[in-house]
């Protein structure tokens, strides 16, 4: 299963030392916990010497911190796909939850790097990170927003009901393995019924428990 093994997954991080870099964080730091984790740890998982990792990043911080701000901004670009798709608020609703849950089953150990070691950034770090996770919410929210509007979800508490959503997904990260016996789209499909459900109008849940009248 691809996780941080493939280049790709660093976007446009150059060079290539600096993704081996990249790669051997992610895994030290999921390993060990991030203050755990030496620059020698980091260096060694990359086949370099120490002095080797200060040429790309001048400390583990900011190491720490392009591993999260990649993983971020490859969430929103999940969810930003969702929340600009053509359908019904339930349709798009759909997608960004089956996305984003399946980012986090197969990039799961990225994904537990980026979201359980937030408070190991520096201030400024820490604000950059802060101001993409509010922004993959509201794009959750603005999708819940249309539902109700047009009466096609029934949710009293709007921004609650988007951080559950987000919070679900995330969630995968942690439990998820890939020896299990759920791959990650099946993961995302269940979670994306999951809250289909959960944010359904009374009219709309009902049409889901009798299908489609013929």
């Amino acid at each position: 299963m691809q996780d941080v093994q493939e280049p790709a997954a660093w976007g446009g991080v150059e060079p290539e030392a600096a993704q081996r870099l990249l790669t051997a964080g992610v895994e030290a730091f999921a390993e060990r916990g991030y203050h755990a984790t030496t620059t020698r740890d980091i260096a060694g998982r990359a086949g370099m010497s120490p002095a080797a990792l200060y040429i790309h990043f001048k400390t583990k911080e900011e190491l720490l911190f392009r591993i999260s701000r990649v993983g971020h901004e490859r969430a929103r670009a999940v969810i930003a796909a969702a929340a600009e798709s053509e359908g019904t608020a339930g349709e798009r609703l759909a997608y960004a939850v089956r996305a984003f849950a399946r980012w986090h089953a197969e990039h799961h150990t990225t994904a537990r790097v980026v979201q359980y070691e937030l408070a190991a950034l520096g201030e400024e770090h820490y604000a950059e990170i802060v101001a993409l996770r509010r922004e993959i919410d509201r794009l959750v929210r603005g999708i819940i927003e249309d539902g109700v509007r047009d009466g096609e979800f029934a949710v009293a508490d709007v921004p609650g009901t988007a951080l559950a959503v987000l919070s679900l997904c995330v969630d995968v990260a942690r439990w998820f393995s890939a020896a299990g016996s759920r791959p990650p789209e099946e993961v995302g499909s269940l979670y994306a019924d999951l809250v289909g459900r959960m944010v359904a109008a009374p009219d709309a849940r009902d049409a889901r428990r009798h299908g489609p009248q013929k």
